[in-house]
Order: C-alpha cells, then structure tokens, then sequence
C-alpha cells in the first residue's frame, strides 16, 4: 500500500513538478485554517509564485480564501497583518466545543493554542457567579463560560470596534442573550458592575498591568483572576505567579494561592502561561 500524503505533500509534489525541488521544498509545513479562510506563511522568495500557489492552497485545503502573514501582530488591539493573495471574503465561522465564532480572519485573530484554555475556564466557572472578561475580543473566553451555566452571567469588555461587532453578533448565534453584556470602550475607563465572583486578563504579552483594576472589581469575599502573561521558558511558572503576587502586592490585594499552567509555546524559548490567582478576603483591595 502506498503511504496516505497530507495537502502540504501533495502540494510540494505538484510543486515539484511545475519548478523543480528548490522551491517545492520552500512550501511551508505549516498553516491554519479557520473555516473558508486559511492563513500560509508563504516565503517572500515565493512571491512570483503567489497566484499559482493561491489558488492550490484553495484547492488542497477546500478553503475560498488564503491570506498570508505580511508582519507582526501590532498594538494593544493585536492586530493582525495578513494580505490576500486568493479569493476574497475574509469573514468566516469556527465550531469549537459547541460555541460558535464569526470573525473577519484578516483583522481578528484567532489562535488553536488557546482551545484547551477556552474550555478549561469554563469548566471552572460555577453555576450563578458573576463574571467579567476585560479582553473579550469576539468573545473568545465569555462565550464559553456563559455556555457552562444558565445562571452564569459574563460582562464581556472589547475596544476594539470590529471585535466588538463580532461579539455582539456571536452572543447572538450562540443563544446568549441576557446571559452575556458586551461593553464597547477601555476597561480602564468604561463603568462595569461590581462586586463580581472572576475577572478574566487575557491579554498578551502581559496582563499584569491591569491586576489593579481586576482586583478592584473583586468584592469583600474575595475571588479569583486569571491572568495571562508570556514568560521565559527557563522561568515558566514560577517566574510567572511572582510577576502575579507582586502586581496584586502593590494594589493591596492579598493572593491567597495560584495555580498556574502553560497554555502555548510564545516564539523561541517564551510561553504563555495563565496563573489563576485566588484573592482572599479583605473587605476590598
């Protein structure tokens, strides 16, 4: 029997056969797809080659358009710079765990490496607390923890006013009217309800700086912060949870325990790393 190929190899065979080995062999191994949309990171060198390549791409990965990363992730907004060189439409769905995301794949980003942590949060959220996301982007964490729980409500913060279009559209294709409150503004500005049970910080390359702010929405009981944050890979956890007990020390508010995990590799020796922080009592921070 001949070994099953995958759309890559295939893709380099006919690669291969149109210009010959050198630039068969350029063909990246990687890439993501997201719906109809799949993003490539396709070598300059193969810039000739990008309408040909667009529509294989299309083709191999039964995708309507390929995009390709042009440079960074910028901004507070972490904006993506993506260019197309097949097809059109750049708004697409994902399915993940039941929730149902609608974004524009060209100005939002989207990350696999956050799936486990999208649906471990939501596994920690119990029934009737009050939650607030001050990063909600397309409602990335609030979607799911609103799914965990009828009586679960999530206020879900995006500045961003492309992001927020799509959470408030997603709140919507998931059935989560009334259960989640999409807040358009700066959550270092915007009025938000307090006391609450949970705030999310998930916001890269460090949430740390907002640790005052989620402890402020904390109420006298107390309550846990999730708090995301790129480390060194030698650090880890541990680097991770002090930059945490330190920031939350400075506000007054005392971290009565962590527990932390990596949820993805952040480029050459970082990790994103979430530490859950449990803020103690204290009749406010």
């Amino acid at each position: 029997m001949c070994p099953r190929t995958g759309p890559v190899d295939r893709l380099r065979e006919r690669a291969r056969a149109a210009w010959g080995d050198e630039e068969a062999r350029a063909l990246p191994r990687r890439y993501v797809r997201w719906g109809q949309v799949a993003i490539v990171p396709l070598p300059e060198r193969l810039r000739d080659r990008f309408p040909d390549l667009g529509g294989w791409y299309a083709d191999a990965l039964r995708v309507r358009t390929v995009l390709r990363p042009r440079g960074p992730v910028t901004g507070e907004d972490r904006v993506p710079d993506l260019e197309t060189i097949h097809g059109g439409p750049t708004e697409t769905e994902v399915l993940e765990h039941g929730t149902r995301y609608r974004f524009d794949a060209a100005r939002l980003l989207f990350s696999r490496g956050n799936t486990s942590e999208r649906a471990r949060l939501a596994r920690e959220v119990r029934p009737g607390e009050q939650v607030i996301d001050l990063f909600a982007g397309i409602g990335y964490f609030a979607l799911p923890i609103a799914r965990s729980s009828p009586s679960v409500h999530v206020t879900a913060v995006e500045r961003n006013p492309t992001a927020f279009r799509y959470l408030v559209e997603n709140i919507h294709r998931n059935g989560l009217d009334g259960r989640v409150t999409a807040v358009l503004g700066d959550n270092r500005e915007v009025e938000l309800p307090h006391p609450v049970d949970r705030v999310v910080l998930g916001f890269l390359p460090s949430a740390v700086p907002w640790a005052g702010r989620a402890a402020g929405l904390l109420g006298p009981a107390g309550g846990t912060v999730h708090v995301h944050l790129v480390a060194d890979a030698a650090g880890g956890i541990p680097e991770a949870e002090a930059a945490v007990r330190s920031a939350f020390g400075r506000h007054r508010a005392e971290v009565d325990g962590t527990r932390s995990r990596v949820v993805k590799a952040y480029g050459p020796g970082r990790v994103h790393v979430v530490v859950d922080a449990r803020l103690r009592p204290t009749g406010g921070a």
